[in-house]
């Protein structure tokens, strides 16, 4: 059966990701997570002191940086490694959440994380979910899907998700995270977010991650039938 690429964009707290991961078990593709890039990138940066609104020390700090996906047994997942190191976890601090989206808007880290994407997926048979995969990564993909949902439903997700591991978090913080990182993606002058012409629409606020799935593998087996 021939392979396609899939890609997955929207908002933060949508589920790209994890609707990328059950499509990519269930058409047994391989799933690249971008974001997970750019955080470990943001990673790297916070604990080198990077100053980021300087291009040079930007340009010098991504020449030492390696990022790797490598399968985890134990959760049966892809996690993030950042020369070397398992970050999988340490990503997903709130130190990284709040400054992900102003790293991600800097040209030479967009380039150079979109290098990497488009060489991984040159075989096909990939997902990757982000914020511009359809219209600046993969522009060609035979299926682009734009996730969205309800901004206080996205709030009360990712609440819960950063609450099991900060329970010291209020969902005021979580809101404005949100509020800053949508207006940060949507207005960067490099590949903001916004919905490719030829992307199908997907607004789960009233779906469940099952009836998601089906819906997304339903227009998946059509691209891969016709095309």
């Amino acid at each position: 059966m021939k392979k396609i690429i899939i890609t997955i964009d929207g908002y933060s707290s949508c589920g790209k990701s994890t609707l990328a991961k059950q499509m990519a078990n269930e058409l047994n593709y391989v799933f690249v997570d971008s974001g997970a890039m750019y955080r470990a990138i943001t990673l790297y940066f916070l604990r080198n002191h990077i100053n980021w609104e300087k291009a040079e020390e930007v340009v010098a700090a991504l020449k030492e940086i390696n990022l790797e996906f490598q399968y985890n047994e134990r959760s049966g997942k892809s996690d993030m490694i950042l020369n070397d190191e398992d970050v999988e976890v340490l990503i997903r601090d709130m130190l990284v959440s709040e400054h992900v989206s102003e790293v991600a808007a800097i040209k030479e880290v967009r380039e150079f994380a979109v290098a990497q994407q488009q060489k991984m997926g040159k075989k096909k048979g990939l997902i990757m979910d982000g914020r511009d995969i359809g219209t600046t990564v993969f522009p060609n993909a035979e299926l682009k899907i734009f996730v969205t949902a309800d901004p206080a439903v996205r709030v009360e997700r990712r609440f819960k998700e950063m609450y099991d591991k900060n329970p010291s978090i209020t969902i005021e913080e979580v809101r404005n995270n949100l509020e800053m990182r949508d207006y940060i993606d949507s207005n960067r002058e490099i590949s903001p977010l916004r919905q490719a012409e030829d992307a199908v629409v997907l607004d789960n606020s009233n779906l469940t991650r099952d009836e998601q799935l089906d819906l997304a593998l339903e227009w998946a087996q059509l691209k891969i039938a016709c095309c």
